[in-house]
């Protein structure tokens, strides 16, 4: 057994908790927005209750500068104390803008290779875990994330790798990690209102 040291003043505490919420419905007319800045429906009053209620309280709050993150964060009424371009959604490139059905078909890729795969013009989820992660493992207090989609996945995958991308993550959902130390575990993933 490993006894581990309880951390003196100025070290990252032992146990970090990092709660990441998945804005609001987008308004998107049926169309992939990654980085396009689109609105989201904040009328789900009761859900916005419900999931303020289950978030409880928070020492930090950080968002994505997109819109949506930000009327979702507004509406929750848990007001960022920073944003970082960190944690935009993934980049589609040539693929921005397109009906979900007009989306092409990559087949059966194994979630390696399509964690590499690059949009023409826009970032893999690669390049989206190399530029989200840093700031994900650098928290040294209890914090809550409004973010996106590949936010989320890219969390998960500290601790499942490649394979967050198998993971669905509805809108206006919770997940919810914690670190012990360097190790990161899920504690849940995609909790939505009733």
């Amino acid at each position: 057994m490993v006894a581990r040291k309880h951390p003196t003043k100025g070290q990252t505490p032992a146990v970090t908790r990092l709660l990441i919420l998945r804005h609001a419905v987008p308004l998107t007319d049926g169309c992939l927005a990654g980085r396009t800045d689109v609105d989201a429906d904040c009328s789900a009053v009761d859900a916005f209750d419900w999931m303020r209620a289950r978030i409880g309280p928070v020492q930090h709050v950080l968002s994505s500068p997109a819109r949506r993150c930000l009327q979702t964060a507004g509406a929750l009424k848990l007001l960022p104390d920073a944003t970082s371009a960190a944690l935009w959604e993934q980049d589609y490139g040539a693929w921005e803008g397109l009906a979900y059905d007009a989306l092409p078909d990559l087949g059966r890729l194994p979630p390696a290779e399509l964690a590499r795969h690059r949009p023409e013009g826009g970032e893999s989820f690669d390049d989206l875990v190399a530029r989200t992660l840093p700031l994900l493992q650098g928290l040294a207090r209890d914090t809550l994330i409004v973010g996106h989609a590949g936010t989320v996945r890219a969390a998960l995958s500290m601790v499942v790798g490649p394979a967050a991308l198998s993971f669905s993550v509805a809108p206006l959902s919770l997940t919810v990690l914690r670190r012990a130390g360097a190790d990161w575990a899920v504690e849940a993933v995609n909790i939505t209102a009733p």
